[in-house]
């Protein structure tokens, strides 16, 4: 049965409930996957979404900060999740579909802003939790599997705006990119939006700072759909609502979609 799925960093659901309810209303996937929810599962606008045909929630939350979920119109299982780097945030959460597809949500840590874990803590943090994301699905190779959520890292040199002037700042740097992509490799993971979407500049993030978002478009893809390779082949569909960005109060991230004819 196909289905489509979204990945969004909302950067609060109870901020922008509205928004996410916009989403479901006028681009209606089967499943939405949020990141940095920032809110304990029990406060979860869940009524809401309900109301509007997504009665199924998986999710793993934590007051303030991180926190992600799943939203969906499609039966879903908790399928546990894991405390990568031993941090203690509510940062990965999976689910399966009745068909027994296992979606792992996940919300890497931003890193700070010195590209140095000598000097800042939260880059040794969000290296180590790409480095134990690698080395699991190393050991235990995923099938039938999707991987989504906020990376935090922008591994090609189209996926950000400017290449060499982002080789120091966080999020691009060689460390970060080489580690993702010794992950997805170790995993055997494919990247569905470029598989789609193989050329171009690609974003999905524009930052708060810039006076007009849109015209400077300094923008990175931090945000990313991953499958197993077994189901790669059924994948299509992707693209980024870019318009999001220019919504009322807007996270600074767009939602990724992918269609899944599993």
């Amino acid at each position: 049965m196909p289905f489509t799925l979204a990945t969004w960093n909302i950067n609060s659901v109870r901020l922008r409930e509205g928004l996410v309810a916009r989403l479901l209303t006028e681009q209606a996937p089967d499943i939405l996957c949020l990141q940095e929810c920032k809110t304990p599962v029990d406060k979860f606008p869940t009524d809401t979404f309900a109301g509007l045909g997504y009665p199924h929630l998986v999710a793993r939350g934590q007051k303030g900060y991180n926190g992600v979920a799943f939203l969906s119109r499609l039966p879903l299982a908790d399928a546990g999740s894991i405390d990568f780097a031993g941090l203690g945030h509510a940062r990965h959460v999976a689910a399966r579909l009745d068909s027994g597809v296992v979606i792992h949500n996940c919300y890497v840590p931003a890193g700070g802003d010195i590209p140095d874990r000598t000097v800042n803590d939260k880059f040794g943090q969000k290296l180590d939790w790409v480095a134990e994301l690698r080395d699991r699905f190393r050991a235990d190779r995923p099938e039938r599997a999707i991987l989504v959520g906020d990376l935090n890292i922008a591994p090609r040199e189209d996926d950000v705006w400017d290449h060499k002037a982002l080789l120091k700042i966080v999020s691009h740097t060689p460390v970060e990119t080489g580690l993702l992509t010794d992950a997805q490799a170790a995993g055997g993971w494919v990247d569905v939006t470029r598989a789609d979407i193989p050329h171009g500049r690609l974003y999905s993030w524009w930052s708060y700072r810039a006076a007009d978002w849109d015209a400077a478009d300094k923008g990175r893809r931090l945000d990313h759909i991953w499958a197993s390779r077994d189901i790669s082949g059924a994948a299509h569909g992707s693209r980024i609502l870019r318009d999001s960005r220019g919504w009322d109060g807007p996270s600074d991230h767009a939602p990724v979609f992918a269609t899944f004819d599993l």
